[in-house]
């Protein structure tokens, strides 16, 4: 049989790699502590749950689900943007649910790529804002994101002719995996980029609600003129917890939420309707849990960076996001850095590299880690610490 060329171009998901070395090592018996992914490790609140064990129950939600959502958890998505950001969206046109944002941002590409259209992408990134442009038959332009420049990307250093072939402006902050974040100012300024050169901005805002030190993250749609070129992606997985039970949403402009919406109405028959309940009872429930979750986060992350920095590691701790983004020390790659703590320390951490060449020199931790795995973890990374002290120029 002769597979597509894209099946070719396309790389394995950078988690599932990760994934394999750690049964690879769990099948020999040995007991990894990963830092590698961020799925969160505390529960969903439980009135969630009862949503749906509720809502599992009623008849009408054993039937297929439509794409666009129901009435009501749009509402509720329209509610919840009005308290949280105090952003206006209109339920009907400007709201769209999505069976988890990875799979608005992997489909998005095909409202706007034809094949040989630019896409303007983070390096370092999340991976799939590539591979859907790369699905779509379309060529990633990469904004080299540098930690002197706060990890926000230089708009005026792309290039004249890149930037009116442009389709797409890919945005993410807070930002993974840096951790880092966008200020007015800058959303401000690549609005006035997209109105210049017609280029439509997909902001990706997962992690708006995991924030430290009092920080309260702003959505990209606050901005004045957002709604005229872009929208938001946005999920339920890190703000409640809900990773495993896929729901999330896209926000903003009416003609690109229902380009997303034809797409999705071909190829997807929409989230749950149970599920869907349950993401009502999120936005419409309590909101202190999260609150408590990201005093358990904080804690973690000034853990973390405290043994990374006596480890001889480069370390800021973010303001948000569930990241650390650590600079390893000169003379050794992300990749052979990462490989070195597998070994050595039965310790998983995801390589820069990974998400980009612009990533190199650096590792990413997650801090979503049960207590008890999180602090054995610092313990194998403080041992390896001062193992490599004496043999690792700084």
């Amino acid at each position: 049989m002769k597979f597509a060329n894209r099946i070719d171009k396309l790389p394995p998901y950078l988690f599932v790699e990760i994934s394999k070395k750690i049964a690879a090592k769990r099948a020999k018996g040995i007991d990894v502590i990963s830092f590698g992914i961020g799925d969160p490790d505390i529960p969903t609140p439980s009135h969630i749950i009862d949503s749906l064990i509720a809502a599992s129950k009623v008849p009408a939600n054993h039937r297929y689900p439509e794409s666009e959502g129901l009435p009501e958890f749009r509402k509720s998505v329209r509610d919840w943007y009005q308290k949280r950001f105090g952003v206006t969206l209109d339920a009907d046109k400007e709201i769209l649910p999505l069976i988890g944002s990875k799979e608005g941002i992997g489909h998005i590409a095909l409202c706007f790529i034809d094949p040989g259209d630019i896409a303007l992408v983070p390096d370092p990134g999340y991976p799939v804002y590539s591979v859907g442009t790369m699905l779509a038959g379309g060529q990633s332009y990469y904004l080299p994101l540098h930690e002197e420049n706060g990890f926000l990307p230089d708009l005026d250093a792309i290039p004249e002719d890149i930037a009116r072939k442009a389709k797409v402006l890919w945005l993410n902050y807070p930002n993974n995996p840096t951790g880092a974040i966008a200020d007015a100012a800058f959303f401000e300024k690549a609005v006035r980029f997209a109105k210049k050169y017609d280029i439509a901005i997909c902001h990706d805002g997962p992690y708006s609600d995991v924030a430290f030190d009092g920080y309260k993250p702003i959505s990209f749609l606050q901005t004045p003129g957002a709604m005229d070129v872009g929208i938001e992606f946005h999920s339920l997985s890190k703000t409640f917890n809900m990773t495993g039970w896929r729901i999330g949403m896209a926000v903003g402009n009416a003609q690109i939420i229902n380009s997303l919406m034809r797409v999705k109405s071909n190829l997807d028959s929409g989230i749950p309707q149970a599920i869907q309940q349950m993401g009502i009872a999120a936005l419409k429930g309590p909101q202190d849990a999260i609150a408590e979750h990201n005093r358990i986060y904080q804690h973690r992350r000034d853990k973390l960076c405290a043994v990374l920095n006596q480890m001889g590691l480069k370390v800021k701790p973010p303001k948000a996001s569930l990241y650390i983004w650590a600079r390893i020390p000169d003379g050794i790659t992300s990749a052979d850095y990462a490989t070195r703590l597998l070994e050595e320390a039965d310790t998983v951490v995801t390589p820069g590299r990974g998400y980009g060449q612009a990533g190199e020199g650096y590792i990413r931790f997650s801090l979503t880690l049960d207590d008890k795995k999180f602090n054995e973890g610092l313990a194998r990374l403080s041992k390896f610490g001062d193992k490599t002290s004496k043999t690792v120029k700084v």
